[in-house]
């Protein structure tokens, strides 16, 4: 494994520590993106927190950011805003790729996940490449 690789990773490691002791007040939510094409970070990658309202099911804007350069977001939504219900993220998945000097087949992605309890952490990490993406609730 190569110098570079092994000084990113330990930054990876102790960045993630950063954010949960001097970020302030840690987000109940938290997202990280990974470009798994090229094993790096997705940094400067756009996207938006949305939750839904009942009954009308329309989408309300709850905030926006950008990734930071380990492609994390912190801060997403205080734990006072974050109570049960229907939530998405949306990442401007084409706005990167073309930073990048690359073409995608989705122009974004989103995804939707139910909060039942919001005494709980949420992390809800995206996998992409430019043909592909997944996703899972992490810890």
């Amino acid at each position: 494994m190569s110098t570079q690789r092994l000084q990113q990773l330990k930054g990876h490691f102790l960045s993630e520590h950063k954010v949960t002791s001097m970020a302030g007040p840690v987000s109940p939510l938290s997202t990280h993106v990974l470009n798994i094409a090229l094993g790096v970070p997705g940094s400067n990658v756009s996207l938006s927190l949305y939750r839904q309202d009942t009954p009308s099911e329309v989408w309300s804007l709850i905030t926006t950011g950008i990734t930071n350069a380990d492609g994390r977001c912190p801060g997403l939504i205080t734990k006072e805003m974050f109570t049960s219900g229907v939530y998405k993220l949306r990442f401007e998945t084409q706005q990167y790729w073309e930073s990048i000097g690359e073409a995608s087949f989705y122009p974004y992605v989103e995804i939707v996940f139910t909060i039942s309890d919001p005494g709980q952490k949420y992390h809800i990490p995206l996998l992409m490449s430019r043909f592909s993406y997944s996703t899972y609730r992490g810890s």
